[in-house]
């Protein structure tokens, strides 16, 4: 705010100095007029007062500007803004905070956000650059069409494999998977069948149910 402020203010600055110095200009041209041509005299007087009038007007405008604009934070609003920025979090999550409030946060507190899905396999890698000039770096897992760009596919197989070996049917290591934070391709929740078609292409043998039915999902 108060860059933006420095910014007017400057942009205030020579529109002044343009109106005082065409205004100045003017006057010159009059004064150097000889007395006896009339005719251009009242005509570069009142280019003159024209001039003069702008100035004004310009002056006016630049005071109210300033008297509806804060150019400076207060010592309260410093103070205030900088206890937010210790509660970033609070703020965020806070039923009052809308999303076009959330959406401002953003823009006042990250300057660059750079994405590429190709670094990790099947993941998002994230850097982020704050407006202080500090970097951070993520990754989130990415919605993926098919399980040869999985995240973290050799972890999911091993996990099918020891559910699958401790006798649990398709049904229950699809539950486990879920409550152990394992999502499917297509970013949605693992089925019995989504394990059935895994275990398939790994060639996991099917757990027997009373030794002789096949393991249903």
């Amino acid at each position: 705010m108060e860059e933006e402020a420095r910014q007017l203010e400057r942009q205030w600055a020579l529109r002044r100095e343009r109106a005082r110095y065409e205004a100045e200009r003017a006057r010159r041209q009059y004064d150097a007029e000889e007395p006896e041509n009339r005719l251009v005299a009242r005509s570069l007087e009142r280019g003159w007062e024209e001039k003069l009038r702008a100035a004004e007007t310009i002056e006016q405008d630049y005071e109210r500007w300033r008297s509806d604009e804060p150019l400076v934070l207060s010592a309260a609003d410093r103070d205030g803004l900088l206890a937010l920025g210790e509660n970033l979090p609070g703020i965020w999550h806070a039923p009052s905070t809308t999303a076009a409030k959330r959406k401002s946060i953003l823009r006042l507190i990250i300057c660059e956000v750079v994405l590429d899905q190709k670094r990790l396999q099947g993941q998002v890698w994230i850097k982020i650059l704050w407006q202080t000039g500090a970097t951070s770096e993520h990754s989130v897992q990415r919605r993926v069409h098919t399980y040869g760009d999985y995240f973290n596919i050799d972890r999911l197989r091993t996990r099918v494999t020891e559910l699958n070996a401790a006798g649990k049917i398709d049904k229950e290591i699809a539950s486990a998977l879920n409550a152990a934070g394992f999502i499917a391709a297509q970013n949605c929740a693992f089925k019995g069948d989504n394990v059935w078609l895994l275990r398939r292409r790994w060639g996991i043998p099917t757990v027997k149910i009373n030794g002789t039915s096949p393991n249903p999902f």
